[in-house]
């Protein structure tokens, strides 16, 4: 993922309302939103090279998405696939600060990543740039490619929208697949600079990203209720040419 919005114990009826837009090389091969096979109680989508995932659910309620830190002077040639880190929370069953602490013992080998999860006990944040487990507390969060709630356009614009959103009596799906197809470019001179030149740092900056060989893949809604009730819905977009519209959207519901 490169943008996750969410309230955190901000409403009255769900524990947990997200947005989150995956952006990826448009060759990269993924399996869409789905019940696994070979763990039948995780709901995510797959990706096809590592084997991961970039977000998911499980019928047990536990919760976790993670973003790349963008830092591309500190990229490891081969380091181990970040993916991992979420599909290994999804099919284990430690708590979510155990399995945190765990990922702490390693979190050199990898590149540069931040991790939301939880479950019904708490939400949890870490990146690998602070080493530091944070318990969030309840909130409106913006994660892009940074720290939690680092200043970027997106995410100012994305929580900014996300807080209207959840104040008004009904709350549907598209309007925050909506939020997360904002495709405006703030001015250059609130972009920041993460190493990868003024042209990218342009390419990147809305919320969902279009380019010739990279952008946003899909666009993912989940809304957990405090009694348990979990919605999960994506939508996937088309990856050989710029501009197109979303293709197909996967909807489930327990």
């Amino acid at each position: 993922m490169c943008l996750i919005l969410f309230a955190y114990k901000m409403h009255r009826d769900h524990r947990l309302i997200l947005g989150a837009n995956r952006d990826e090389f448009y060759d990269r091969p993924t399996a869409p939103l789905g019940w696994w096979e070979d763990h039948p109680k995780v709901l995510a989508g797959r990706d096809l090279r590592g084997g991961g995932t970039w977000m998911g659910i499980t019928k047990t309620g536990r919760f976790v998405g993670i973003t790349n830190f963008r830092d591309p002077a500190g990229l490891k040639k081969n380091a181990p696939s970040r993916g991992a880190l979420v599909s290994d929370f999804l099919c284990g069953d430690e708590s979510p600060r155990r399995h945190l602490e765990k990922v702490d013992l390693s979190s050199g080998e990898y590149n540069g990543f931040n991790l939301i999860l939880g479950d019904a006990t708490g939400l949890f944040y870490y990146s690998n740039y602070k080493n530091i487990i944070h318990r969030l507390t309840p909130g409106i969060y913006g994660l892009s490619n940074r720290f939690i709630d680092s200043p970027w356009p997106k995410v100012k614009t994305g929580k900014a929208h996300l807080t209207k959103l959840i104040q008004q009596e009904t709350l549907d799906d598209e309007s925050i697949f909506n939020l997360l197809n904002n495709r405006q470019h703030p001015p250059e001179d609130q972009l920041p600079d993460t190493g990868v030149g003024m042209e990218w740092e342009r390419i990147l900056s809305p919320l969902f990203i279009e380019s010739d060989i990279y952008g946003t893949r899909s666009s993912s809604v989940i809304r957990m209720g405090k009694e348990g009730k979990t919605h999960f819905a994506e939508r996937t977009f088309e990856t050989n040419k710029r501009g197109s519209k979303g293709t197909e959207t996967r909807l489930f519901k327990f």
